[in-house]
C-alpha cells in the first residue's frame, strides 16, 4: 500500500470512528431526555454515568432539570442539581428551573436552586422573573426565599409591575401580607398609572383590597 493510500485510510478510519462516536453520544442524550419525560429517575442517573450530557436539550430547550421542574419531579431536580446540572439554563420560551419551581410552589427545589446560585433576576419572554411567578400564584415561602436571596421587594419588572401588584391581582391574601411586612410599597404605579390596591379593585381581588385598606 503506498503512504498517500495509507493516510486516506488513516483519515477515513477517524472520520468514521468520529461519526459513530457522535451518533452514540446522540442516543445517549435522547435517550436521557426520553427518561427525564417518563419520569424515571434510575434512568436518567445511569445514562449520566455513561456519558450522557446532563444538559442536553429537547426541540423546546428544555434540559432534563428544567423539564423535572415543570413536572414537579423533586427527587430528580435535585439529584440532577447535585450532580451538576445548569440551574440557570433556559428553555425556549425563557423559563429557567427557579422559574418553573416558582410557578409549581416546589418550595424545595426553589431553595436548592437559589443556594446553587440561580440567577433570581432572569426574565423570560414574556418579560416575568422568579418571584413574579410565585406571588401571582400565592406560593408566599418562595417569595420570602426570593427576597431573602436579595430580590428587592419594590423592585418595577415589565409594565413597571412589582410583586405586590401580581399577589393584589390575583388576590394572593398572604403573599400580599408578607410582602407588606417586608416593605413593599403601596404607592407605586404600573405603566397605566394603578397602584396594587386599584389593580385588585379591577380584578375583584376582594381579600387584598380589604387588606390594602388598612392603615
Amino acid at each position: 500500500m503506498t503512504k498517500p493510500l495509507r493516510l486516506l485510510t488513516l483519515v477515513l478510519s477517524m472520520t468514521c470512528a468520529l461519526a459513530y462516536a457522535q451518533q452514540d453520544a446522540y442516543t445517549l442524550n435522547e435517550r436521557l431526555l426520553s427518561a427525564t419525560r417518563d419520569g424515571d429517575q434510575a434512568a436518567v442517573a445511569r445514562l449520566i454515568d455513561e456519558g450522557a450530557a446532563i444538559d442536553s436539550r429537547n426541540r423546546i430547550g428544555d434540559t432534563p432539570l428544567i423539564s423535572a421542574c415543570k413536572k414537579g419531579l423533586t427527587p430528580m431536580a435535585r439529584m440532577l442539581i447535585e450532580r451538576g446540572a445548569n440551574v440557570s439554563q433556559a428553555d425556549v420560551q425563557g423559563i429557567t428551573p427557579l422559574m418553573a419551581a416558582a410557578f409549581d410552589g416546589d418550595e424545595e427545589i426553589a431553595a436548592l436552586l437559589i443556594a446553587h446560585h440561580a440567577d433570581a433576576a432572569a426574565t423570560d419572554r414574556v418579560g416575568k422573573t422568579a418571584i413574579e411567578y410565585a406571588a401571582g400564584r400565592g406560593h408566599t415561602a418562595i417569595v420570602q426565599r426570593l427576597l431573602d436571596a436579595g430580590v428587592d421587594v419594590n423592585a418595577a419588572y415589565r409594565n413597571h409591575l412589582t410583586a405586590l401588584m401580581w399577589a393584589a391581582g390575583y388576590d394572593q391574601e398572604e403573599t400580599a401580607s408578607m410582602l407588606l411586612a417586608r416593605g413593599a410599597k403601596r404607592d407605586l404605579r404600573d405603566d397605566r398609572g394603578m397602584t396594587a390596591r386599584d389593580i385588585a379593585e379591577q380584578t375583584h381581588s376582594t381579600h387584598v383590597v380589604a387588606l390594602l385598606s388598612k392603615g
